[in-house]
């Protein structure tokens, strides 16, 4: 065996036993780390343990193959150290990404609450929607560069390919800024049950271009953050989970309006005895105006989950009809009168 041939296999062999003990001493600290109470070494372990494995695996692998004499001499630029740095440049890019990411993360919440202004909290959204784009672009650019490929024209063509792409993509991008301001502004939470435009139902899902929720149907929809920014957002969990159900009725005229009043506040009480409403506040019924056909009131009452409106409509009308049918209270029904012109 030549002597550069045996270099390269000591070489390889070597490296193959202190990947191996990288290994083990990378498996020891993560179990020690696991031990302390602070949440950082476990993230700057868990960052480089992958890129630094396979760091050590391209190193050996290119001093190998360089000290050899197994390359063609037709294939020698594949030995070139600027594709080496490529993947050094790579790893390194791998290793920040991973490690802001997951500090961003663990410590979400202790950022937010330590901010004092808004423009800090949109800040740091805005920041986590784009850092990961903005860190590979520039770890783009610098392989460009260590490949000693000129980016000028790249450059002037990007500008005017963002141009093109800015009046293509402004919606798309629109949603991804709303998305920030979401994040920031925090109208809704995953759970909350929401109404916009004509569509009602659970969040689900909140994501940098488009938020997710399950309508009372069971459907699946999916609105552009845009839209929750620009129109009117209704949510039935703030500010808390009560809800006040407006019950609206007509009696017909000549009913005696107190009797009515007080046959719908027993009707409220026997909704409370369910369990369905809440006796603070107390429930109310008004009178509300002279209508064409009817005397119009309206009962208001308190329940303490929002998901139970069609349940307690349910109950309180059923036990209107009931109840009105028993006391000989006349519900009018619509009319038209139609006049017939004699010749």
């Amino acid at each position: 065996m030549e002597a550069s041939n045996l270099t390269a296999l000591i070489i390889l062999v070597t490296g193959i036993a202190g990947i191996i003990l990288i290994k083990a001493v990378g498996s020891f600290l993560k179990a020690q780390a696991k031990k302390t109470e602070q949440v950082i070494d476990d993230i700057i372990i868990s960052s480089i343990g992958k890129p630094l494995m396979l760091f050590l695996v391209i190193i050996t692998i290119y001093f190998s193959l360089a000290t050899s004499t197994l390359i063609p001499v037709e294939y020698a630029w594949i030995l070139d150290s600027k594709y080496l740095m490529v993947c050094i440049t790579i790893l390194a890019t791998w290793i920040v990404w991973s490690f802001v990411k997951k500090v961003a993360t663990q410590y979400e919440e202790h950022i937010l609450e330590s901010s004092s202004h808004e423009t800090g909290i949109w800040l740091y959204h805005f920041f986590r929607s784009t850092f990961s784009y903005i860190i590979w672009i520039i770890a783009g650019i610098v392989i460009l560069n260590i490949l000693e490929v000129d980016i000028t024209p790249l450059m002037a063509a990007g500008g005017i390919v963002g141009i093109a792409a800015g009046f293509a993509g402004k919606d798309i991008l629109g949603n991804f800024f709303s998305g920030a301001l979401l994040a920031a502004d925090q109208p809704f939470h995953i759970g909350d049950r929401i109404q916009v435009q004509e569509f009602t139902g659970d969040v689900i899902a909140i994501g940098p271009r488009s938020t997710r929720i399950k309508t009372l149907d069971n459907q699946l929809i999916t609105i552009p953050n845009s839209i929750l920014t620009n129109d009117v957002v209704i949510n039935y969990a703030e500010p808390d989970l009560r809800l006040k159900v407006r019950i609206d009725l007509g009696v017909a005229y000549g009913s005696d309006i107190e009797k009515v009043k007080s046959l719908l506040l027993k009707i409220a009480d026997e909704t409370i005895r369910t369990g369905l409403c809440i006796r603070e506040p107390e429930p109310s019924v008004y009178f509300l105006n002279f209508a064409e056909l009817s005397l119009n009131l309206q009962m208001i009452i308190w329940g303490d989950d929002y998901t139970m409106t069609y349940e307690i409509r349910d109950f309180i009308n059923s036990r209107i009809l009931e109840l009105f049918k028993e006391e000989g209270i006349e519900i009018p029904l619509p009319r038209v009168d139609i006049y017939m012109k004699k010749e």
